[in-house]
């Protein structure tokens, strides 16, 4: 019988709110602030890191894709050697589950000059526009092999823009010159990529390098979810690797984890600090939540000893005192999801917190909403903070019905 009224007292004790004078009031007040501040604290440091690390990563797969596939025999520049991508190939990259496109590319380095300044860039052909497409400034993609796009940077850098001609020059065995048209320009905030990368079509680089119209420096394949993109790469790596080209030539598969190291190094550090937060703020909101338990306890010991003395065991009255720091934590969790949400949300709209592009490749603060893990944070804080409470709860045990009669 007891320990089914045992929520109803716990209700019946936080939603009274007749005593105004009672000095738990604002403990409890300043616990549940505790909480809130904790958990809003814990769910922007979430979706800030959340959303900066799916931006830097997608800025990244668009200059590279998420998977490539290129010459084994291959050094560490953007002088490539070729491969061999029939469309036979193609068609059973794009077949495996979890690719959603899989397209050639070629490069080649090559020195950018007008005739008041000049750049060294790598000239990158490819016929995957979307991205680009996205991030276009002004102008248009590359229409002929005589067009490319180049980045924001280059143009104020070199004073050049749309329609301006330019000339490449590419080093090799002997000296060749092209002239392009710049036919748009593009900015995607990563600044060693956009000043190094000017964009057209396979056709330039195939033509000065020999190659046939199926040879290209590698293949870019895109995972269709991030978190797939390691079993993309073991299912391209089964699906080329005992295959040789025409000319005897093995195939390599690299994730762009491989291919950027340093800075996905950087970016696993941000998973360091989300960790110390939420250890630091489940520690405030602990603490928090003990003192108001046992401001709690001692504000009601006349109303322990009377339970007792009508036969309440420890484990009825503990678990009474339980319940209750329940509904004070999910007040505290509610209204800090709502502050943190609220904040996430204003500046996922209006990006109104900015960044340097120059060091964080972001013009401002990019936010994401990880549904999934925001309810594993809520649920592991209210369990967390539940259990934390199970010591200071036993400060009940040690109340003698008989003393507090005497007392009173």
């Amino acid at each position: 019988m007891f320990t089914k009224i045992v929520p109803y007292i716990a209700s019946r004790l936080y939603f009274t709110e007749n005593d105004t004078h009672r000095v738990s009031r604002p403990a409890i007040r300043l616990s549940v602030a505790g909480v809130a501040i904790g958990i809003a604290v814990m769910i922007i440091t979430l979706c800030i890191v959340i959303g900066f690390k799916h931006t830097i990563t997608n800025k990244i797969a668009g200059f590279g894709a998420h998977v490539q596939v290129v010459n084994f025999d291959n050094n560490n520049t953007y002088e490539y050697l070729p491969i061999e991508v029939p469309d036979s190939l193609l068609d059973v990259l794009r077949a495996l589950p979890h690719v959603t496109n899989a397209e050639p590319f070629v490069t080649k380095p090559a020195i950018l000059k007008t005739a008041k300044s000049f750049q060294g860039v790598v000239l990158k052909g490819t016929e995957s526009w979307t991205y680009f497409e996205h991030n276009l400034v002004r102008g248009t993609l590359p229409q002929s092999a005589e067009q490319v796009l180049i980045s924001n940077d280059i143009s104020r850098m070199m004073q050049i823009d749309c329609d301006d001609v330019v000339y490449c020059y590419f080093v090799g065995e002997q000296l060749r010159v092209r002239k392009m048209v710049v036919s748009g320009v593009y900015a995607t905030g990563l600044a060693e990529w956009d000043l190094l990368f000017i964009i057209g079509l396979p056709k330039v680089v195939q033509q000065l390098n020999n190659w046939s119209p199926t040879q290209a420096s590698g293949i870019e394949i895109a995972a269709d979810k991030l978190s797939n993109i390691e079993l993309v790469a073991d299912e391209v790596y089964f699906a080329t690797a005992n295959r040789l080209d025409n000319e005897g030539n093995a195939y390599y598969t690299q994730t762009m984890e491989q291919l950027n190291p340093q800075i996905f190094s950087w970016l696993d550090l941000l998973d360091m600090n989300v960790v110390i937060i939420i250890l630091l703020m489940l520690a405030v909101s602990g603490f928090n939540i003990i003192s108001g338990l046992i401001i709690l306890i001692l504000d009601s010991i006349q109303m322990i000893g009377t339970l007792k003395a009508l036969g309440a065991d420890n484990r009825f009255v503990r678990r009474i005192f339980i319940w209750q720091s329940a509904w004070l934590i999910g007040r505290g969790l509610l209204w800090g999801n709502i502050v943190g949400l609220a904040l996430v949300a204003i500046q996922y709209f209006t990006h109104l917190m900015p960044l340097e592009a120059a060091t964080y490749y972001v013009n401002y603060v990019p936010v994401a909403f990880p549904w999934v893990a925001l309810i594993a944070l809520n649920i592991g804080t209210l369990l967390v903070s539940l259990l934390v409470l199970l010591a200071p709860s036993a400060i009940v045990t040690h109340i003698s019905p008989a003393k507090v009669m005497h007392f009173e």
